[in-house]
């Protein structure tokens, strides 16, 4: 049977609370993006140079014996979207709900992480012309897994983003975040909980760095530390019972045979002649396309486009899907697998391709395959697949939706099973 994804969102709980390692002056995300800009050497300015980058060339470490060990404390940091004290951001956050666009809270997530991964390796960091400077570049692989509570996020009121890094590999690294809104005059509410992994380059974003690893010292430590190896081998045997590389199993096998005996005319004698069962919509017919035009304002610190921006167009995208598909207004709840394969580049044209692949009483998987095209070769390659699923405001299950072809069953089952 394929092995289902364990939720091993447990780091807070075992380590408790990490406030007591917070600044008394929390900076806010703007404030992360600006230092992150600065720790880089970004170009703030489109086409200019800020820094000669051979000049880090020379620093990037290819032996992690040789790096000094961090702890987990050392690591953590905290942010905050002032919705409450800055009425102009309501407008960037909010959304016609009177709550905040949760694309948006993705894209914050993302920067979070790799501010996070790089604390984690300042002791990597040189001075150039009495400039700190980092002379690896981190840039989100994997987003592991976010759960989403289900209270409505206010967009009146601050948030608060909070992680430190929790498992270091030879060259990445996993970092454990959560979200909380404020309910009252310092009393939060946990609203979301996320697992990203993170990955080193060397300067030019070539070849891979490595990072520094982490020191354990007490169970605690050591408790969140195996759960960041389980999380591994979990991803490894997902890559290994692949539907690319395995056949479905018995069950699935079965499961696939059944419903294809629903959509045939047992009178017709054929199996070419389909028929759509009764509450049920064909998967085709959930087919939802868009395309973005990549522009240097979406650009990321290293001149690619920004990932967090990946992910709020394919959200978006999946939830006018979950809304046209269900006639309500649904809510995400789970956020899964998504993987970057490839970097997206400026002047490239992105191709998003949502389809709901799998429904289950209330609630409905939709998948976002995302596609880069040159557009003076054609050239096609796969940069990203976006796994969402939504719970809908109903008592009343939904229609479930029904493959056609063989193709659209394997996309059930891969559906199911991140289901």
């Amino acid at each position: 049977m394929f092995l289902n994804k364990l939720k091993l969102f447990k780091g807070y709980q075992i380590l408790g609370s990490l406030n007591r390692y917070a600044s008394t002056q929390v900076p806010t995300m703007h404030e992360v993006r600006s230092k992150l800009m600065d720790l880089i050497g970004y170009d703030r300015t489109w086409g200019d140079k800020v820094i000669d980058k051979t000049l880090l060339v020379q620093h990037v470490k290819r032996d992690q014996s040789l790096l000094k060990r961090h702890r987990m404390n050392e690591s953590f940091a905290e942010a905050i979207i002032p919705l409450g004290d800055q009425a102009e951001l309501r407008n960037r956050y909010g959304n016609f709900q009177q709550t905040v666009r949760f694309g948006r809270l993705l894209e914050d997530l993302d920067t979070m992480a790799v501010h996070i991964a790089y604390l984690h390796n300042k002791s990597q960091n040189i001075l150039i012309d009495n400039r700190e400077l980092s002379p690896v570049v981190i840039v989100t692989a994997l987003v592991d897994r976010i759960e989403i509570k289900d209270q409505p996020i206010a967009i009146d009121k601050n948030i608060k983003l909070s992680g430190f890094t929790s498992w270091v590999g030879k060259s990445s690294c996993e970092v454990t975040m959560k979200l909380e809104q404020e309910l009252a005059a310092n009393v939060w509410s946990n609203v979301l909980e996320a697992k990203f992994l993170v990955c080193a380059r060397d300067t030019n974003n070539i070849a891979p760095a490595v990072m520094n690893p982490l020191e354990i010292v007490t169970p605690e430590e050591k408790a969140i530390y195996e759960l960041g190896e389980k999380s591994k081998i979990i991803r490894q045997n997902e890559m290994h019972s692949s539907l690319f590389n395995m056949p479905p199993n018995n069950v699935e096998s079965v499961l696939i045979h059944e419903m294809f005996k629903k959509t045939i005319d047992m009178n017709s004698g054929s199996f070419k002649i389909r028929v759509k069962p009764e509450n049920t919509v064909w998967m085709e017919d959930t087919l939802l396309k868009n395309v973005i035009i990549c522009f240097p304002e979406q650009r990321n610190l290293y001149n690619k486009i920004f990932g967090g921006f990946l992910m709020r167009q394919a959200y978006e995208l999946a939830w006018t899907n979950a809304c046209l598909f269900s006639k309500t207004t649904p809510r995400c709840s789970v956020v899964d697998d998504i993987s970057f394969k490839r970097p997206v580049l400026i002047g490239s044209l992105l191709f998003l391709t949502s389809e709901v692949v799998y429904t289950e009483g209330q609630q409905i998987q939709v998948k976002v395959h995302a596609q880069t095209v040159d557009p003076k070769t054609s050239h096609k390659e796969t940069s990203n697949d976006f796994y969402f699923k939504f719970k809908i405001p109903s008592t009343n299950p939904i229609a479930q939706v029904m493959p056609k072809t063989y193709a659209e069953s394997m996309m059930y089952i891969d559906g199911k099973r991140h289901w």
